[in-house]
């Protein structure tokens, strides 16, 4: 159990790693049926899901059997860093979100990890707080919807038949977003809308940790 942590950590960045080369291919340049690009679609979401489902587990179990480490303190946020990463920048490529989402989201994630970088230098640990678990909950939600969007662009006999819940939310697609409308809002506004507030709520958890812990950049040597 010890161990767990760090081994779902590495499992995580594999997973990643597995998810955008299967994302990557998942286009229809490289196949000529529908199914092929679901079927593959559908594989690499799955496969991004249980990385998501990781961070949650290994955070639980090193918290519940007290299995920290210097390597799991390294390599987890590091692992979470890969995760937004590829999650984002393949969003971009399907035209599920604009790149100015993915460049304000990802700006914040690195720019806290250069602080966590000065405060562990310093022997400071800084702790996620609500504003913090807030942003990764809503992250999370975004990039299950968007995911759900991917692969049902896809269009194969095995979603229309087997994944209802897939079928309900089928308008919810990379081109209806932009074309269809709920109540006569375009779904697309209300996708950006959401994407909008996203942002704002991670840009005021990043906010929040440089207030809070401002004196590690603002402090001198002789402080």
């Amino acid at each position: 159990m010890k161990k767990l942590p760090n081994i779902l950590t590495v499992s995580r960045i594999l997973l990643i790693a597995i998810f955008v080369v299967l994302a990557s291919l998942a286009d229809y340049s490289y196949f000529r049926t529908r199914d092929s690009v679901t079927t593959l679609r559908l594989v690499a979401y799955i496969l991004v899901l249980l990385a998501g489902v990781t961070d949650f587990v290994d955070g639980y179990v090193a918290r519940r059997f007290n299995a920290t480490s210097d390597f799991g303190a390294l390599m987890d946020p590091l692992a979470d860093k890969i995760f937004v990463t590829g999650c984002m920048l393949i969003s971009v490529q399907y035209k599920l979100m604009p790149a100015w989402i993915a460049i304000a989201v990802l700006s914040r994630e690195f720019m806290v990890t250069g602080l966590r970088a000065l405060a562990a230098k310093k022997q400071v640990l800084i702790r996620a707080d609500l504003w913090g678990k807030v942003k990764t909950v809503s992250q999370m939600v975004m990039l299950c919807i968007a995911g759900a969007a991917w692969v049902i662009d896809g269009g194969a006999e095995c979603l229309r038949h087997g994944f209802l819940i897939f079928v309900k939310f089928k308008p919810i697609i990379a081109n209806g977003l932009r074309s269809d409308a709920w109540f006569s809002i375009r779904l697309w506004y209300i996708w950006l809308a959401y994407l909008v507030l996203i942002v704002l709520v991670t840009m005021l958890s990043g906010l929040n940790y440089f207030i809070r812990y401002r004196k590690l950049f603002l402090s001198t040597k002789e402080d």
